[in-house]
């Protein structure tokens, strides 16, 4: 084999082993249930709000999305209350429907989304602190740049949401996995700024071609919308359709479900 083709044949295993990784983690199921009938049900992730009615909580969870897109990217949202508040208030990004894309309360809490266990990315827990994070969070969404628009690819879309509130509130620390499609989509006029995680760096064309550098999200390397880099934060690789590949991740997938 020469360099060339060995080169060739190399980026393509870069480019395959992480969906067909995905797809053994989760053949397809031909009795899969329609979007229709698909549960969605609370996963037990969210705190009882009523039980933990004296403390503010914020948590963001990210879900494989519906159908064949489920092994390429994930359907990230926020949940949060405030101290004192015995209910939660969602906010996400949907592109059915027409018209504003923002969704409040449109679903459970933590929800499956169309059958898709969702993972949490942020669990924030505390008092008036808490309670101005939150303030900053709902700032954030009110300034959303795109309320009206929705592109599956390359965006701007649901996880382009995420990005822009853990940009506008760093104390997130919001760490977006690699296949959150759409995280890294930024308009030509603005290129270069702030990572997702608000304490990072990104520079990005369209969310086709860019580079990522931070404390969360470690070096990301964005090719046509596929992510590949190195987490330093939590040792792993950061890999389209998975996500992340880790330690961290093998002893998630070995504790026994809630």
């Amino acid at each position: 084999m020469s360099k060339r083709s060995a080169r060739w044949f190399g980026l393509l295993a870069v480019l395959t082993l992480p969906f067909l990784a995905s797809l053994a983690k989760e053949p397809p199921d031909h009795a899969r249930q329609s979007w229709r009938t698909a549960p969605s049900h609370s996963a037990g992730l969210a705190p009882d709000p009523r039980r933990h009615a004296a403390e503010a909580i914020v948590q963001v969870y990210a879900a494989p999305t519906y159908g064949w897109r489920r092994y390429f990217a994930v359907h990230p949202w926020i949940i949060y209350k405030r101290s004192g508040q015995t209910a939660y208030t969602r906010y996400e990004v949907i592109g059915w429907g027409g018209g504003d894309v923002i969704r409040r309360n449109r679903a459970v809490p933590d929800g499956l989304w169309f059958g898709a266990r969702p993972e949490r990315l942020v669990d924030l827990r505390g008092g008036a602190e808490l309670d101005a994070v939150i303030a900053r969070i709902e700032a954030a969404v009110a300034s959303y740049p795109y309320p009206r628009e929705y592109r599956i690819y390359p965006g701007p879309n649901s996880n382009t949401f995420l990005a822009h509130i853990g940009r506008e509130v760093p104390e997130l620390r919001l760490d977006l996995p690699a296949n959150a499609i759409g995280k890294d989509y930024r308009p030509l006029t603005h290129p270069l700024g702030l990572s997702p995680s608000g304490v990072g760096v990104q520079a990005s064309l369209l969310g086709l071609l860019g580079v990522t550098l931070g404390l969360e999200e470690g070096i990301e390397l964005n090719l046509l919308g596929l992510n590949f880099g190195i987490d330093f934060a939590r040792p792993a690789l950061r890999l389209p359709s998975l996500g992340r590949l880790g330690l961290s991740n093998l002893a998630e997938a070995d504790a026994p479900a809630p």
